[in-house]
Parts: structure tokens; sequence; C-alpha cells
């Protein structure tokens, strides 16, 4: 068991004055005004992993972030052996819907797992488990006046169901859930709240560089930084659609010069990442023009500078909780085209701020749209910033997840849409 608060995983919080040139002061100075009525509580956050995914790297912002606002926040990660990592990935899949073969020792590996956490708890103020991994743990809630909330980051919409019923039992005994969206809400009996996840604009993933840094990290990994670039950014994950990629790509290269590039990495809680890999490198052997980079979970400077020089951005999940990878692109005025589902679907508005598709044919049909038409894509891109610095950058995160606090001080929080 590990806690991350204020160990060295966790990145040193920018003042919130910094961000006042990307939101205006007016919301820096309502998120001040809101964050004195919790001045001084505790919140401990837990999740499954410190490094890689997208719920590690938003808590690396969330945690230093409130704790400058004058919460003391903390952020612990449970441990779990492989058994235990191997049941979750499953458990994963399955709540997206997938058909995975479930067996008793699954659930055995992941009771015992919270069992040897338990300790892991603290008295705080608020607790925030995230995701199914360590959701077990309210079982071992010990303080009764702290307020416990679950903060579900996948969609759990065509959860398999015995598994829905396991995790059921444990989730409606906490205060309060938090969903992305209203669609993966479930019918629980507690409250639930939605709350779409952020990026920070100034961390080193999406803050501006200057395009010979730009050009000079993109050529040290062996691509062209002169020739047009459709990229995908993505854990190596059987639901980001790694495949169907490629073969989108095959398709578009049989008509345009261009290249691909598939870059991803792993986490200590997906055992299938090499797995998948694998697969990606057979399928891509004998298609020219495809680079396959496996960068580690740091690379942040590297994938900022790939999506910098990447003249489409594509992430073509079959699955998706929110899909912050789009934000990224978005945010870096590039259009995406994304598969049509999950968070992606609610982020890309189809034909303004991106495209939405459901086959490897549609992908390439609208990668060949904007290689052909760079006048219109410049403007989708510029369309879709805008929409994330209106909805989904870190300072409104905060002043979102303030407003829960609040509502749970003051009795039961209501459904709504923050």
């Amino acid at each position: 068991m590990a806690d991350f608060m204020p160990a060295g995983v966790v990145p040193e919080a920018r003042p919130l004055d910094d961000y006042a040139d990307v939101i205006g002061r007016p919301q820096l100075a309502e998120i001040r005004n809101l964050a004195r009525y919790v001045e001084g509580r505790t919140f401990q956050h837990v999740n499954s992993t410190a490094v890689g995914g997208g719920v590690a790297e938003i808590l690396a912002r969330l945690v230093p972030m409130m704790r400058d606002l004058g919460v003391d926040a903390r952020w612990s990660v449970m441990e779990g052996d492989a058994e235990f990592f191997k049941a979750t990935k499953a458990f994963h899949n399955a709540l997206h819907g997938m058909l995975v073969p479930l067996d008793d020792s699954m659930f055995d590996a992941y009771e015992r797992a919270t069992e040897r956490n338990r300790g892991l708890l603290q008295d705080c103020d608020y607790v925030a488990l995230h995701d199914p991994q360590p959701a077990g743990l309210i079982e071992y809630r010990r303080d009764v006046r702290s307020k416990f909330v679950w903060r579900c980051h996948i969609d759990v919409s065509e959860a398999e169901a015995r598994l829905w019923a396991f995790l059921r039992r444990r989730i409606e005994r906490f205060d309060a859930s938090i969903f992305h969206l209203p669609q993966y809400t479930k019918g629980l009996h507690i409250p639930q709240v939605l709350l779409p996840p952020a990026i920070d604009p100034l961390s080193e993933k999406n803050c501006d560089l200057p395009d010979h840094e730009v050009k000079s990290i993109v050529a040290s990994h062996g691509i062209d930084p002169e020739k047009p670039m459709v990229l995908q950014v993505s854990r190596f994950d059987w639901l980001k659609d790694p495949l169907g990629v490629v073969e989108a790509f095959g398709i578009v290269r049989r008509w345009m010069e261009c290249q691909l590039v598939l870059a991803g990495g792993s986490a200590s809680d997906d055992p299938e990442g090499a797995e998948v890999l694998a697969a990606v490198l057979r399928r891509a052997e004998g298609v020219p023009d495809v680079h396959i980079l496996s960068l580690p979970p740091d690379a942040h400077r590297t994938i900022n500078a790939l999506q910098r020089a990447a003249t489409v951005i594509v992430q073509k999940s079959v699955r998706e909780g929110f899909g912050l990878v789009v934000t990224e692109g978005m945010w870096k005025g590039k259009p995406v085209v994304g598969g049509s589902v999950g968070g992606i679907r609610y982020q890309l508005v189809h034909d303004v701020t991106g495209f939405l598709v459901h086959s490897p044919e549609g992908c390439a049909f609208r990668v060949r749209q904007l290689l052909a038409d760079p006048e219109r894509a410049r403007i989708m891109g510029q369309r879709a910033q805008e929409s994330v610095r209106e909805r989904y950058l870190l300072p409104s995160y905060i002043r979102n997840w303030i407003l829960v606090l609040l509502a749970m001080d003051r009795g039961p929080v209501p459904v709504n849409h923050l």
C-alpha cells in the first residue's frame, strides 16, 4: 500500500493564477471563493495504479491543485498481485459489455486483494474510490462521519449482469456515485452525479511547444516531421481497436501519401498490453509508413509533440469511458476522427469539431476527407479547441469537485450535471 502524497510521484501544483490566460480571472475568483468552504478538510483518493492510464493522470494534477486551494488531499494506491490485475482487467472488459468468461477464482482474487488493502483507508472527511478495483474497500469504512464517493471512469451501461450485481452490493454502501455521462448511470439506490473529466492545459503533455522542439522529438523516433501524419495515442488495448486503425490506414495509404503513428504504452493494472502490442506489430507487417511506438508512462512531452505534429488524430475505440486523449487532441487544435462510442460521442460534434465513425472503412473515408482539405481540417480543429476550453479544462474540474464536496456536506447529493 502506498500513499503518493506528498511523494515525488505527484508534481508540484501550479498556482491557480497561472490559468488566468486560459480560462479568465472571473472563473478563477469563483473557484477560490468556493474553496474557502472546504479549506482544511481532508480528502483521500484511492485507485489501483500510480502511472499509466487516464485516472492516474487526472489524479496527478487534481490532488496537488486541491492542496494548493487548502484541501488536505492525499492519493493512495492499492497493491495487487498478478491474479488480482488479471481479474480486474477481465472485469473492466466485462463492464464495457464484452463477452468475457468470468469464474469464481476471479471474484476470490478480488476479495483477497481487498482484504489485504484493508488498512489503506484513512480517517478523512471525504474518500473517493476510483473505478471497480478499490470499490470493495468500502467494507472497511471505519468513521461513519466520512463521506464516501465511488468515482466511475468507465462505461458500465452494458455491464455483465453477474459482475454488476457483485459490485452493486458494494457501491450502494457509498454516500454517492460519480459518472462521466448520463448514459453511464445505473439504477442505484444512492445519488448519482455527472462529472466529466478534464485535462491540464499547462501540463507537460498539453502545454505549448515550439515548432523546432516538436520536429526534433518527432524526428528522433524515425518519423518524418514534414509528411502528413495520422496519429492514434492510446494504451495497447483491444477496446482501442488498434488493428482497425491499421486497416483504415491501409485503405487511406492506397490513395494518399501519408504515415500512421500508433503511440501507446502500458499500465501496471493492465496485463494485456504486451499481447495487444504483439498483435499490432504482426498486423502492421508489410503496410508501408506505419510507426509503432511503445512509450514509457512518463513520455508526456513526446505525446504532446506527436499530437502537435499530427495532421489528423484518430481514436477508433469500440468502447470508451470518456477518452481524454480525444480532449488532448482537440486542445491542440487538431481534427479528430473518433469511434462513435462513450465519451468520444459526447465530445465530438459530428462534422463540426470532428467526425464520428463506426467502421475502419468509415474511418478511412473521413481521414482521407481531412487530408484532402487542409482548410476544413484547420477550421474543425479551431472549433474543437474552443470546445475544450469551455468544458474540459482542469480549473473547471476542480470547481465541480468542490461543489460535489459541498453537496455531500449538506445532505443527500442531488442528481445533476455539474
